[in-house]
C-alpha cells in the first residue's frame, strides 16, 4: 500500500509532529496545548512549535500526494513520455552530500531542545535547505536521459537562489568568527591576528594567480580549509569569552572655570587655626 517515497514523507512527518509536541512542552507549554496546536492550552515557545508543526503536516501531506501517484509509477511515466513503456535513466554519476548535511541539521535540532532556540531554528532551516535541495537533485536526475543536460538543468533552477544565499553565510559567518577571534585576543594581540589573517589571504590568493593550472577541485579544498579554520577559530574564541575591557574615568582638568570641590568644616576649621595662631 505505501510506497517508498509515502513512507520517508510520513515517517518524517510523525517525527516531526511528535519533536513539536516534545519541544511545546520543553519551552512552557502546559496541557494539551502542543497536542491541539495551542486550542487546550500554550504551546511554549510559538516559533519552534510553528516551524515543526508545518514541517510536519507538509510532509504528511506529500507522503499522501506519493501513496495516491504511487511514486511516479512506469506506467505514468511512459504516459508522460508518450512511449509504451517507461523510459531507462542511468544512475546518477555525482554523489550526494546532503544526507551528511542532513544529519548535521538534524544533531543542530536535538541540541537545540536542549541548549538554546538558536540552534534549533538553525538546524531547522538546515533540514528545510537539506530537503529543497534533494527534492530538486532527484528531480533533475530523471529530468532526461542525458547526465549532462540533468546537471544544466538542476543548475539552471537552484543557480539564482544557491550564489547569493552561499554569498551571504560565508561573508556573514566568517565576518562574526572573526570577530569573535578578535574580542577575544589581547589588544596587541589583535592586532598580530588581523595582520597574520591579511598575509594568509594575500598568500593564498598569489598561489592562485601565479599557478593557474591549479584545478578547481585544488582551489575548492584550499578555500574549504581557510573557512573550516576560520569558524573553528571563531567557535574556540566564543567559546572562551570576551576580554575584559577596561572603562577609565575621566577626572575634570585645572583650569576648566570649575571651581574646586572643598569638603564641609575645612574652612571653618583654617579660621579658627589662624585666630588661635594671632
Amino acid at each position: 500500500m505505501f510506497t517508498t517515497g509515502s513512507k520517508w514523507f510520513l515517517g518524517l512527518g510523525f517525527v516531526s509532529l511528535v519533536l513539536a509536541a516534545a519541544y511545546g512542552w520543553s519551552t512552557g507549554g502546559n496541557g494539551l496545548g502542543p497536542l491541539t496546536a495551542g486550542y487546550k492550552g500554550g504551546v511554549g515557545d510559538h516559533l519552534g512549535y510553528a516551524l515543526l508543526l508545518s514541517l510536519g503536516l507538509a510532509s504528511i501531506l506529500l507522503g499522501l500526494v506519493a501513496v495516491a501517484t504511487r511514486d511516479a509509477a512506469p506506467s505514468a511515466l511512459a504516459e508522460l513520455a508518450g512511449t509504451e513503456v517507461a523510459p531507462r535513466v542511468a544512475p546518477p554519476a555525482h554523489a550526494a552530500y546532503w544526507p551528511v548535511v542532513g544529519a548535521f541539521g538534524a544533531s543542530l535540532v536535538v541540541l537545540g531542545l536542549v541548549i538554546s532556540n538558536v540552534l534549533f531554528v538553525i538546524g531547522f532551516f538546515v533540514l528545510l535547505a537539506v530537503l529543497v535541495e534533494w527534492m530538486v537533485l532527484a528531480w533533475s536526475d530523471r529530468a532526461t536521459g542525458d547526465p549532462e543536460t540533468n546537471r544544466l538543468l538542476r543548475n539552471r533552477i537552484m543557480g539564482p537562489f544557491e550564489v547569493p544565499l552561499a554569498g551571504v553565510l560565508v561573508a556573514g559567518g566568517a565576518v562574526v568568527a572573526f570577530s569573535r577571534v578578535l574580542l577575544t585576543s589581547s589588544e596587541l594581540g589583535a592586532v598580530w591576528v588581523a595582520t597574520g589573517l591579511g598575509v594568509l589571504i594575500l598568500a593564498v590568493g598569489a598561489l592562485i594567480a601565479t599557478r593557474p593550472r591549479l584545478s578547481s577541485n585544488v582551489v575548492a579544498g584550499l578555500l574549504a580549509l581557510c573557512a573550516v579554520g576560520i569558524v573553528a577559530a571563531g567557535v574556540a574564541s566564543a567559546a572562551r569569552g570576551e576580554r575584559v575591557i577596561e572603562h577609565h574615568e575621566v577626572h575634570e582638568e585645572e583650569g576648566d572655570g570649575l571651581e574646586p570641590h572643598t569638603p564641609a568644616g575645612t574652612q571653618h576649621a583654617t579660621t579658627t587655626t589662624v585666630a588661635e595662631a594671632g
